[in-house]
């Protein structure tokens, strides 16, 4: 009887209450923790004298990235906040999202860091490091464990 209460009540407000519960539903199955925990994942080839970082980001902008290149190390960040409010005759609802992330990459020598380029396009950001090495395949060699 219970259930059929519950659903002529949705069936009015059905946007309210599933808002309502849902919260509780993504911590227990475990999506609380893979939104606070996403870092998105940076895909690296070696292609004709440049290195190139791909990594996909939708939903940002350009604007959402700070990309910084001190001595060695590239970092990638973002941070990004949202804020929005419906009001309506008898309740209002204030939702406030924020995430933010932040990858470092350690350039190896010969990498020249004053032409590092960076462009985003359809959710992939992109960023070009030239470089002016040759990377030699290692020759064979058989480790033994003492």
């Amino acid at each position: 009887m219970k259930t059929q209460v519950v659903s002529k009540f949705t069936d009015k407000v059905p946007a309210l209450f599933e808002d309502i519960f849902k919260p509780w539903t993504e911590l227990f199955d475990g999506g609380f923790l893979r939104k606070e925990l996403h870092v998105p994942a940076v895909n690296i080839i070696d292609h004709k004298g440049q290195y190139i970082l791909s990594m996909s980001a939708p939903g940002l902008k350009k604007e959402d990235f700070k990309i910084d290149v001190d001595g060695d190390v590239l970092t990638i960040s973002s941070e990004k906040e949202e804020s929005k409010e419906e009001k309506e005759e008898k309740y209002t609802r204030k939702e406030y999202n924020y995430s933010s992330f932040s990858r470092s990459f350690t350039l190896p020598e010969g990498t020249d860091k004053e032409k590092v380029v960076a462009k985003y396009e359809d959710g992939v950001l992109k960023i070009t490091v030239p470089h002016n090495h040759q990377i030699k395949s290692p020759s064979a060699k058989h480790i033994a464990v003492n």
